[in-house]
């Protein structure tokens, strides 16, 4: 699609982005929701609570799409999550559930390019104990919240192995456009990666942002903790 703007030799080209100066850096500091808090990792605190929560599912297969294979060692998780911190980019998180006060999950945001406004989530892996709660998608609230709306980023990213349906319909679900796939993309674990391609732009995020809040309403919760309405429909209302 020819864009309507133009340049001195009459070529189209984008549109104007007026005082662009970038942006700043993630904070290492809490996001506080009602049900998670999404905070910096500190090791002391968190792996033993992350290693024995990710324990707790039957078996392995949570990290099939993962860089890293589960952890049956404590000690290799506890190494694996202090060289993870070390790192500037990504940042990992703990996901903290407030009514136990238990780190039930991790996320990151990595690929931060403050000077273009883009950042991805990312190393996401929600224990059982997170998985299909409204914590879960509450921090993912949390984590956009912070990049858009307190940092002033342009595009927030998702992507994953374009095998991993559950990763692809997340990023439906939590408002994400399907952008691509980009073909033999990286190897990891001695296979090709297919990585699959989404984002939201800051365009898009006052309707995402007002799904997800309508959506952690307590209103839309019955008393059996059941949603009267999905998130894909509250960001989608017909009209």
């Amino acid at each position: 699609m020819s864009s309507p703007y133009k340049d001195n030799f009459g070529k189209p080209v984008g549109h104007p982005v007026e005082n662009w100066t970038g942006c700043k850096l993630p904070p290492r500091s809490d996001m506080t929701g009602q049900h998670v808090i999404v905070s910096p990792v500190n090791v002391a605190r968190d792996a033993r609570q992350l290693f024995d929560a990710n324990n707790a599912a039957a078996d392995g297969s949570r990290f099939t799409y993962l860089w890293t294979h589960a952890f049956d060692d404590f000690d290799a998780y506890r190494a694996w999550l202090e060289g993870m911190v070390a790192n500037s980019d990504p940042i990992l998180h703990a996901i903290i559930d407030k009514s136990t006060n238990m780190a039930v999950g991790v996320a990151a945001f990595m690929r931060i390019d403050a000077a273009n406004g883009v950042i991805e989530v990312g190393n996401i892996n929600y224990a059982p104990a997170l998985s299909k709660t409204i914590g879960g998608t509450e921090a993912m609230y949390l984590m956009m919240k912070r990049a858009f709306d307190e940092l002033g980023y342009r595009r927030y990213e998702w992507k994953c192995d374009d095998q991993n349906a559950p990763s692809r319909a997340a990023a439906a679900r939590y408002g994400f456009t399907y952008e691509g796939t980009f073909r033999n993309h990286m190897v990891y674990k001695g296979r090709n990666r297919d990585t699959a391609w989404f984002s939201i732009t800051d365009e898009e995020w006052p309707t995402v942002r007002a799904g997800f809040e309508a959506w952690l309403s307590p209103d839309n919760f019955d008393e059996n903790g059941t949603q009267r309405h999905s998130l894909q429909a509250l960001m989608h209302p017909v009209s």
